[in-house]
């Protein structure tokens, strides 16, 4: 996963100054809060988080389409 340092802040700095946060949110969609200098937190645009779960949901009726797709014989077997 690519990201942007400018997308980044500190705890601390979220705690002390949430409006901040939520400013990146508006502008970039996502920050990644930093807890012990590493990636910790997440917060997200709710428009955004419901796109990925739609496009999750396609992703895995895509994959139980090519699953059962390429064993539709088998499924046929089991189900008499």
């Amino acid at each position: 996963m690519l990201v942007n340092t400018k997308d980044l802040i500190s705890l601390t700095e979220a705690n002390q100054n949430f409006s901040k946060v939520a400013r990146t949110v508006d502008e970039k969609g996502s920050v990644i809060i930093m807890k012990n200098n590493t990636p910790h937190y997440i917060v997200i645009d709710f428009k955004k988080l419901e796109d990925l779960q739609i496009s999750a949901n396609e992703r895995i009726e895509s994959i139980a389409s090519r699953i059962l797709k390429d064993n539709l014989e088998a499924f046929k077997e089991l189900a008499r």
